[in-house]
């Protein structure tokens, strides 16, 4: 199981630290990653970090969000800076243990997933 938490209401330039732990049940996790979906729009990609520490962003977020991982504790914490307002949404944790399958921006990528976390920045 994911474990996700950190989201909140943040003023357009502001900044906000996730975070996602993954359960002893889901160890020798091998990718972890972030999707958002706002209202009326689908799920989209933002981040993933692999166990080895290559990192993807989306473009829409490039230069302002960063990840971070920690192997030992599985768990990973992106920092969403200089956030704006079509940065609001609903944010879910994913995780999947294998180093192959579909696209890492694919959410068919990834076999688990966490409850959802809003991010909702005001302008």
């Amino acid at each position: 199981q994911l474990q996700a938490s950190g989201g909140g209401l943040v003023q357009a330039g502001g900044s906000l630290r996730l975070s996602c732990a993954a359960s002893e049940r889901t160890l020798a996790i091998y990718l972890m990653g972030w999707f958002r979906q706002a209202p009326g729009k689908e799920r989209e990609f933002v981040t993933a970090v692999s166990r080895s520490g290559n990192t993807w962003y989306a473009d829409s977020v490039k230069g302002r969000f960063t990840i971070s991982r920690n192997n030992a504790e599985n768990t990973i914490y992106p920092q969403l800076n200089n956030l704006k307002p079509e940065d609001t949404a609903v944010y879910y944790c994913a995780a999947d243990r294998t180093p192959a399958g579909p696209a890492v921006g694919s959410p068919a990528r990834y076999h688990y997933w966490g409850q959802g976390t809003q991010v909702t920045v005001s302008s």
